[in-house]
């Protein structure tokens, strides 16, 4: 794996992690959400004023694609009503590799290395340790861990779909397009059953959802466009380094605890990334 591709996946790592604490860190979260679709829109246009359209054959992934991201959004948005950050986001993001992995092998025939299944172990287990041994004073909603497994299984499906199909596509940019495109249907379905009335407290609501959605459309672009370069349980593994930064801003910001476990699995997922780092 190219040190290029590491620093495309490790940035979009930061970028995940800040835009989850922002739905998780505003009660408006459908609203964040909204934003956060209607800026993948604008950006999808974008794109596709100069990307070459995508070949015939990946436009079944683009659908399928968007439809596992309406779902995404449904069950994220779930999680973080009932549960925290520093356990929400491990669980969804921790049973994901070793699933896209396996994905990958049976639909695109990528054999990993030794070194590169045991960096993904090594990482699941990290992730698994912020999940199930990081648990706070109070007793976690099991609806946070049903909603958050839930979305977990979407993000793998959907890391599978996009691997193939922007292979397939012969234009990533343009792929990416029509993808951030389709999620725009996100946003005018939410605006019809909320029904917002844009009052300053809205309008600085849809501000922090239009940030949140600057980082979302940069993080997934990168790894979109990694998958290009690296096969694709190793650039899903790797993007999970999140959970770290994930990890740090539920102490600082949201005053999760305890820590000391949140330390150990960092210490963990990173022994984990540089197994993977090493695979090339």
């Amino acid at each position: 794996m190219s040190d290029f591709a590491v620093a495309l996946v490790l940035s979009a790592a930061v970028l995940h992690a800040t835009w989850n604490a922002i739905v998780k860190g505003t009660r408006a979260r459908a609203l964040v959400l909204a934003a956060v679709a209607a800026t993948n829109g604008t950006v999808g246009l974008g794109l596709l004023l100069w990307a070459e359209t995508p070949a015939p054959a990946s436009w079944p992934y683009i659908i399928a694609s968007s439809l596992t991201h309406y779902g995404y959004y449904y069950f994220l948005a779930l999680a973080y009503k009932w549960g925290d950050l520093s356990r929400v986001y491990p669980i969804s993001r921790g049973i994901a590799p070793l699933l896209v992995a396996v994905g990958a092998l049976i639909f695109a025939g990528e054999q990993l290395s030794a070194l590169g299944w045991g960096g993904v172990i090594v990482v699941s287990a990290g992730i698994s340790i912020l999940a199930f041994f990081s648990r706070g004073p109070s007793i976690p909603d099991p609806r946070s861990t049903l909603a958050a497994v839930a979305t977990g299984l979407i993000i793998a499906s959907y890391s599978v779909i996009d691997g193939i199909g922007v292979r397939l596509s012969g234009s990533p940019f343009g792929y990416m397009g029509w993808l951030f495109v389709t999620e725009f249907l996100v946003t005018l379905f939410l605006f019809v059953r909320l029904r917002p009335r844009f009052t300053p407290e809205v309008r600085a609501t849809l501000r922090v959802g239009y940030l949140g959605g600057f980082c979302a459309v940069a993080a997934y672009g990168l790894v979109i466009y990694a998958n290009t370069l690296a096969p694709l349980g190793i650039v899903s593994a790797l993007r999970e380094s999140s959970v770290i930064i994930a990890a740090l801003f539920g102490v600082v910001i949201f005053r999760e605890r305890p820590w000391i476990s949140r330390i150990t699995a960092a210490v963990t997922v990173g022994a984990g990334v540089l197994m993977l780092t090493l695979t090339r």
